[in-house]
């Protein structure tokens, strides 16, 4: 059933669960950030995060210029300065695809239809050879000069929650990560996942350096 959501363009994929700090300067989204604050007290404040497509301006918008498969991201805790604007931390809750874009407003309003996330046998198999893979990968990171890693929290349990953290950990370019959140299963991107965990890790060991993708998160 489709609904509609504010959009937030950004240069980087939002997966469930992961937590996204954002700050918010541009006119237009500190005027879509006032009026989910202006939301009736018990109404969730979420918008939806969708990665922008290479090579495109976001300031074309329109649904070519961002990707259709995003992650909606409720806000947990928000900081206004006294200039206008917003300091957020929100956290990823769930896919949706992109249906169409109202561009008459001072931002983007998507039409969107939520993806539920199909887990099985295969995932449930998936899960410890996924973990070791994802331990080694972290180690190899752990190898390189200059690279900080930070500590690794309690793996989940849950195959699906599992692929998220592992999407959102890896070195990877955009398309591979989105690629990863448009996958319809968890057992497929567990699959996935296995191979770029493998490959990744294979690439540090041998080159001794990262992979040459863009690092930055960019906020609007």
């Amino acid at each position: 059933m489709a609904t509609t959501l504010p959009l937030f363009p950004l240069g980087s994929v939002l997966f469930p669960g992961v937590v996204l700090p954002l700050h918010i300067f541009e006119p237009r989204y500190r005027k879509m950030v006032t009026d989910l604050r202006e939301l009736p007290e018990g109404e969730s404040r979420q918008f939806g995060v969708v990665a922008i497509r290479d090579g495109r301006e976001v300031g074309a918008q329109s649904v070519e210029s961002v990707y259709d498969i995003g992650c909606t991201a409720r806000i947990s805790a928000l900081e206004a300065h006294d200039d206008g604007r917003y300091s957020l931390v929100t956290t990823g809750v769930q896919r949706f695809r992109l249906l169409d874009v109202d561009t008459s407003g001072a931002y983007l309003v998507g039409e969107v239809e939520y993806l539920e996330e199909a887990s099985d046998a295969r995932a449930e198999a998936l899960k410890t050879s996924s973990t070791a893979l994802l331990l080694g990968y972290q180690r190899a990171l752990a190898g390189l000069r200059g690279v900080r890693t930070g500590s690794i929290p309690e793996l989940p349990d849950d195959p699906t929650v599992l692929s998220y953290l592992i999407a959102a950990a890896m070195v990877l370019d955009l398309r591979d990560k989105q690629r990863l959140l448009a996958t319809p299963d968890t057992a497929s991107r567990l699959q996935k996942e296995q191979v770029l965990l493998r490959r990744e890790t294979l690439l540090i060991k041998e080159l001794r350096t990262l992979p040459a993708v863009d690092l930055l998160r960019r906020d609007r």
